[in-house]
């Protein structure tokens, strides 16, 4: 490997040979970074608070804003994305999915219709960093804005944005609103007012419980969530930290990080735009599932559950690769609940001498931003996991997985935990030995217990 700085993830890319899985198993970052304090009080309490009485995330550092703005907007978004935009516009929002050329995800987030022609795109890097390549390549008459999250712009944020969710949450908003409550329908924003500030409200189901997502002016932060926490009192407010809300996708149903297709030979001038040091350049990949070939690690829209986005009703990148990849058999998104009892053996293995497994951190056990441990069932792979955590919602280990499709609802698998030969040379992995899980199969949301 050249010793060179590079200048791009292309220039990286070659300095590991070309091969991606060899350039992001030996990343050295750990799980996806949420810069907020790790608790507020216990993520015990904060996870309960979801499910119980009402909690507010601050979720005002950890994803990128992306704003573009023009006549070519719409236009835009329909080239680059799989979903239709007949229901879309101002004062709307809907989860974006984008693929590349073959129909494999790049990346999803969630996109906010400002104006007729002003969007934002937030959420992890890459989806944003997609379509605002394709902006400048294709000429589009589109202005774009950057606001880089907390780990990558020194000079703040432009905005705020807090996450309040729970059986209260609309009752603890309502009560801190100024004048008539609006009504806002699901993924769709409004405007309130809160402690003489404007706010808007984005209907979005992020937890288990509903609620919405606020967000405004950075400056008027500080103001609305006083003003939140006083009259929280009454209603249970909770204030989760980071380790809390590292646990709020899998148990709701997201994986928030599918691994974004971009490795291809179609795809080296995009490498050559994105720089050396950017999210996608240092991605991390871990876990039992190991291929030299980066496009097994590829997902299509029908494994993370987004077969209902696509939408034939206009030309896209990856349209032509989709109509071919849909009539065929698709993996599913489930949850897979863990046997206790092989949970505890991990966590047994810590304590005096024997072999030690992968250690479990709580509430979440992923050390990369792009887990994939391997399912199977009499030894044969039927899928893969990805991120596992514990919540005393649950009452236990689970995880999000990606199974062939005729894996039936209650079907027992066995999950490998820990890394080949031991662990690899990330710093963030100890030395170890693999070891089998067994797990049940959920098609629908886990049951507590």
């Amino acid at each position: 490997m050249s010793t060179a700085k590079p200048s791009s993830l292309e220039a990286k890319f070659q300095q590991y040979g070309g091969n991606a899985v060899v350039l992001l198993r030996n990343a050295p970052t750990g799980g996806y970074q949420f810069p907020d304090k790790p608790e507020y009080s216990n993520w015990r309490d904060e996870q309960a608070a979801w499910q119980n009485t009402v909690v507010l995330f601050d979720q005002s550092f950890h994803m990128k804003d992306t704003y573009f703005e023009g006549p070519d907007v719409m236009r835009l978004l329909s080239d680059v994305a799989v979903n239709t935009f007949k229901n879309f516009g101002p004062n709307k929002a809907k989860q974006i999915v984008t693929c590349n050329h073959e129909g494999h995800v790049i990346g999803d987030a969630i996109l906010f219709g400002h104006s007729e022609n002003k969007v934002s795109i937030v959420g992890r890097p890459s989806v944003p960093n997609w379509v605002e390549y394709n902006a400048i390549v294709g000429n589009y008459d589109v202005k774009v804005t950057r606001d880089e999250r907390s780990v990558s712009n020194p000079t703040g944020r432009l905005l705020y944005r807090f996450q309040i969710q729970g059986p209260n949450a609309l009752d603890l908003i309502k009560a801190v609103h100024e004048g008539e409550f609006p009504e806002i329908k699901f993924f769709n924003m409004g405007d309130l007012k809160i402690a003489g500030c404007k706010v808007r409200a984005l209907n979005h189901n992020m937890s288990r419980m509903g609620g919405l997502e606020l967000h405004g002016p950075a400056a008027d932060g500080e103001t609305v969530r006083a003003a939140i926490l006083k009259a929280g009192k009454q209603f249970g407010l909770v204030q989760g930290g980071a380790r809390s809300y590292s646990t709020v996708s899998p148990e709701s149903g997201w994986i928030p990080s599918p691994m974004p297709a971009i490795w291809t030979e179609k795809l080296k001038a995009y490498r050559e735009w994105l720089p050396d040091n950017g999210f996608e350049a240092n991605a991390s990949i871990g876990g039992s599932f190991s291929s030299n070939n980066i496009e097994d690690y590829y997902q299509t829209p029908w494994d993370l559950g987004y077969g209902r986005h696509v939408k034939f009703d206009h030309d896209f990148i990856g349209r032509e690769a989709l109509e071919k990849l849909e009539p065929q058999p698709h993996r599913r998104k489930v949850w897979l609940r863990w046997n206790k009892e092989d949970s505890l053996k991990i966590f047994a293995s810590q304590l005096g001498d024997g072999e030690r497994y992968k250690y479990m951190e709580m509430p979440n056990a992923y050390y990369a931003i792009l887990p994939f441990d391997k399912v199977q069932i009499n030894g044969k792979l039927v899928g893969l996991s990805t991120y596992t955590v514990y919540t005393v919602n649950v009452k236990g280990w689970f995880s999000l997985a990606m199974l062939d499709e005729d894996v039936a609802e209650g079907t027992e698998v066995k999950l490998v935990w820990g890394e080949e030969n031991g662990g690899s040379n990330r710093p963030v992995v100890e030395r170890h030995v693999q070891t089998e899980v067994r797990a049940t199969v959920s098609y629908n949301r886990l049951n507590e217990s």
